[in-house]
């Protein structure tokens, strides 16, 4: 019970906190102080009617606690501001104690941006949000970004100076800065899905859930139905992508494994995104993850998607992806051209792309070498072990003959 509501409330409470704090270290603390007093009174007691407004108020107390016994009364709010909205605070959770909403305000679109705010760079922005908004610990995001404890808490310490020393404020941005803003939100949770996509399935969830609490705060961006479509739409396979530790590609996988629920979820957040005719690369993706889950793929529809998504996003990645499915409606000669000069060196799909096409075109001997180079390239243990077993799947090159099918390329 208590591990539900600390995911639920942890962004909030902390949000809350940051507003009159101006501090993410006191806020964090704070609010992790609140937890463990929850841990420690709510087994015995019993969870209060309203656990927000308790969580709130022993926060507020603990927050006023330590201002004074360090003396911290000038650094972004005094002792008596915090009294003062500390006890306001307390009037509205008498109230909300005796309603069935409460009146706890909804801070986190304000802390969502400010950890944000393009004076950070984009990796400490993915490392603020993913502590003070989902509540992963130093360690977890440590883990999670493959650095060592004591990098990820520098770069977290930094970060939250940044923000405090250039007296960046906990709210929404400009009218005219907000676009800007919300599209680096939404790369983040998009890096943060694709960190889980690979494994981490707890990561992609993590995920799943700030694309939830972002269509809650801003219900009328399509973008955000766009993407929170797209990740469903990936997810939703989760179960048939690996079986016993091996990867399984998406033309190989059970769909009995599938979970139709979560598609269907993404189906109406697709609808959506689309109903307003603004068009963004997250609701042309899921689309494309659509057409992935029809019984028969139309690659055609395929293709001129992502010529749409050229149009908005000019990426060797959506080229290399373009021409995956150029190569079912032409031919594998035809989609190897299209990837040549990409200039994607060290992107081990690059590579195993190519060996595929090559392959195909029954060129083994260069299919062999580019295999194995996307197995020297690829960064998990998932991904080597499915390219040894595509090595150990080709033809010996001196009997190259073999018969080409465009339905079988990739």
């Amino acid at each position: 019970m208590i591990e539900a509501i600390f995911r639920e409330e942890w962004g909030r409470l902390v949000a809350s906190l940051c507003r009159v704090l101006g501090d993410f270290d006191l806020a964090e603390d704070a609010a992790q102080g609140a937890f463990e007093a929850a841990a420690r009174h709510w087994p015995r007691d019993g969870v209060p009617d309203n656990p927000r407004a308790w969580l709130l108020t022993t926060a507020r107390r603990k927050a006023i606690d330590e201002l004074r016994r360090v003396k911290r009364l000038t650094v972004g709010v005094s002792e008596a501001r915090l009294d003062s909205e500390s006890e306001l605070t307390k009037g509205d959770v008498q109230i909300a104690l005796h309603s069935e909403q409460p009146t706890v305000p909804d801070g986190r679109l304000e802390l969502i941006f400010a950890c944000c705010h393009p004076a950070l760079a984009r990796e400490a922005q993915v490392a603020l949000v993913l502590r003070s908004l989902v509540g992963m610990s130093t360690a977890e995001i440590a883990r999670a970004f493959l650095v060592s404890e004591e990098t990820m808490k520098r770069r977290l310490t930094r970060a939250k100076t940044k923000l405090r020393t250039a007296g960046i404020p906990f709210e929404q941005p400009r009218s005219e800065d907000l676009d800007t803003r919300l599209e680096a939100v939404l790369s983040v949770i998009y890096l943060l899905f694709n960190a889980g996509y690979a494994g981490r399935g707890d990561l992609a969830d993590r995920a799943i859930w700030f694309a939830r609490v972002m269509t809650a705060l801003l219900p009328h961006v399509s973008k955000i139905h766009g993407l929170l479509a797209l990740m469903l739409f990936h997810e939703s396979r989760r179960d048939a992508r690996v079986i016993d530790g091996a990867f399984v590609p998406l033309p190989e996988q059970d769909r009995a494994r599938w979970d139709y629920r979560m598609i269907d979820e993404a189906k109406e957040r697709l609808e959506r995104a689309l109903s307003s005719r603004e068009s963004s690369t997250y609701t042309i993706q899921a689309q494309i993850a659509a057409e992935h889950c029809r019984e028969v793929v139309d690659w055609h529809r395929i293709v001129a998607l992502y010529t749409d998504l050229q149009q908005l996003l000019d990426s060797d990645i959506v080229t290399l992806n373009k021409a995956i499915a150029v190569a079912h409606t032409e031919s594998p000669d035809s989609a190897l051209q299209m990837i040549e000069d990409l200039n994607l060196p060290n992107y081990h799909y690059l590579h195993s792309t190519r060996g595929e096409l090559l392959h195909h075109l029954g060129r083994t001997a260069e299919a062999r070498a580019e295999f194995n180079l996307a197995r020297e390239l690829a960064d998990s243990e998932l991904d080597r072990t499915f390219l040894a077993k595509r090595l150990q799947q080709l033809p010996d090159v001196r009997g190259d003959n073999p018969h080409i099918d465009k339905g079988d390329v990739i």
